[in-house]
């Protein structure tokens, strides 16, 4: 049996890496239903719902191409909150602030292994900083998402936000930790 349904994952330019495209393309109304069911299986994986309505909703109504791709998260290589999908996270945001380098992605690395070890839930009782970048105090990165607590990737936009605006890079603030054991 073949099937007649093609599915498209493509990142989008526009919102940034943490947005990709799902297409789902039928050719009748029951290989939409496949489609659906491949596109669900795409939302599921990234842990969000479709935007709009179904292929199979489209099908019904006599449409049986996608126009409007939903949007949905970026499905990142490795298990969410580790220190690989951590890394891969920001490796792929520092590129917003114009840090390509090696060598800005080491500092950043040797930076956050000292503060944190790229644990999201990292916490110093003694002084209240928390999270990645070891924010004090940790509500300071409500500022980049309410999920702050529990979301690496907003910390990690935080903390780079926080690095380019007092130190200009990873490699400023990784030398101003060396000379001063704080950033």
């Amino acid at each position: 049996m073949v099937a007649a349904t093609t599915l498209a994952v493509s990142t989008l330019a526009a919102p940034g890496p943490s947005q990709v495209t799902v297409v789902a393309y039928a050719a009748s109304p029951a290989v939409a239903t496949n489609a659906s069911a491949v596109k669900a299986g795409a939302l599921a994986a990234t842990g969000t719902a479709s935007a709009g309505t179904s292929a199979t909703q489209r099908a019904k109504a006599g449409s049986t191409t996608t126009k409007a791709p939903a949007r949905v998260g970026t499905l990142a290589p490795y298990r969410f909150a580790t220190k690989a999908y951590n890394q891969w996270w920001a490796r792929k945001l520092m590129a917003r602030h114009g840090w390509t380098t090696g060598a800005q992605f080491r500092a950043l690395v040797k930076l956050w292994d000292r503060e944190s070890h790229w644990n999201h839930k990292s916490h110093n009782r003694g002084s209240g900083a928390h999270g990645i970048p070891q924010a004090l105090p940790g509500s300071k990165m409500r500022s980049a998402g309410a999920d702050w607590r529990t979301n690496p990737v907003t910390q990690i936009k935080w903390g780079l936000n926080y690095i380019d605006s007092r130190y200009g890079s990873p490699a400023k603030a990784w030398a101003h930790f060396l000379r001063h054991g704080w950033y």
